[in-house]
């Protein structure tokens, strides 16, 4: 990759060759050995925000609401139940839209706070009954297409159970996939979005398509093509999202508070497609830190 104006100040070059966070990371932290004195309070946007969220989550937890088995609950201030989540399925979301002027960092899992998103593709049944429990009546459309157009995780899972499977699940002996945390913590690199930008993440993905297999369409070669097809249509797809909050994300960030964007516009990609239970953000703060302290040194 040619020589970027966000880098400038940083060390290094094996991660300017390639994509390797880590090389970039060992080349340009800066260790720190004192104590807490360097630290600040929150801003008055923040507390403001923040004021927001504690209402509205004060909200959430005394709305009473009837599930169809006729038990009141609360914990739910709103829930979707006409789009499927996704990348762009929603137009933008804030903590307050007569504060936003004052979020940092912008970017919710759909276009409103504390709304939940309805996601079938782990399994049509389960997204109904997460609805059901507190009320709320999925789109009946949405039933007909993830069951007799598209196909479902739990739907494929149990296609490929034996028979023995089938009375072992049926005894309880085990609950197999999916269930909340049975297929493990997933947890992406965000960092190369502030990093590299979309568009070299892209770039180096078509590189990897055009690199896979001999020629000979393998059952593993088509699957992994498959696979990187998809990945290059979901970098796009997180494009476009961010368009969505007015920003382009195609090239590396060129600050800190570009970097913080970037990044966390990687792990609200995540998710707003996976159900968040099992999403984690990772280790970002060494990384961040490297922009932070190159913003202080020039006096930004």
């Amino acid at each position: 990759m040619a020589e970027q104006e966000a880098w400038k100040g940083f060390y290094g070059r094996l991660w300017k060759e390639e994509v390797n966070v880590r090389d970039f990371i060992q080349e340009n932290y800066t260790p720190y050995d004192g104590d807490q004195s360097f630290l600040a309070g929150p801003t008055d946007a923040t507390n403001k925000l923040f004021d927001k969220l504690q209402e509205l989550q004060k909200a959430e937890h005394n709305k009473k609401s009837v599930g169809l088995d006729g038990k009141e609950r609360t914990g739910v201030l709103d829930m979707d139940t006409d789009v499927v989540t996704g990348l762009t399925s929603h137009g933008a979301g804030y903590i307050d839209e007569k504060l936003k002027d004052l979020e940092q960092v912008v970017g919710l899992q759909t276009d409103k706070p504390l709304k939940r998103a309805f996601m079938p593709y782990g399994g049509i049944r389960m997204a109904e009954q997460s609805c059901e429990m507190y009320g709320y009546k999925p789109n009946p459309e949405l039933h007909k297409i993830f069951t007799e157009y598209h196909k479902t995780h739990n739907q494929a899972v149990f296609d490929v159970y034996t028979p023995e499977i089938h009375k072992a699940r049926s005894a309880h002996i085990l609950t197999g996939l999916p269930d909340t945390y049975g297929r493990g913590r997933i947890v992406g690199d965000y960092r190369r979005v502030a990093l590299y930008g979309i568009d070299y993440l892209i770039a180096q993905k078509k590189a990897d398509f055009a690199n896979i297999g001999d020629g000979t369409m393998t059952d593993d070669v088509i699957r992994l093509r498959e696979e990187v097809a998809e990945q290059i249509k979901a970098l796009n797809g997180m494009k476009e999202m961010a368009k969505i909050y007015g920003f382009d994300i195609s090239q590396p960030a060129k600050n800190a508070k570009e970097a913080v964007q970037w990044l966390y516009f990687g792990y609200l990609a995540a998710i707003k497609t996976q159900n968040g239970a099992a999403m984690s953000i990772g280790r970002v703060s060494t990384f961040l830190d490297i922009y932070i302290e190159r913003d202080l040194k020039a006096g930004i």
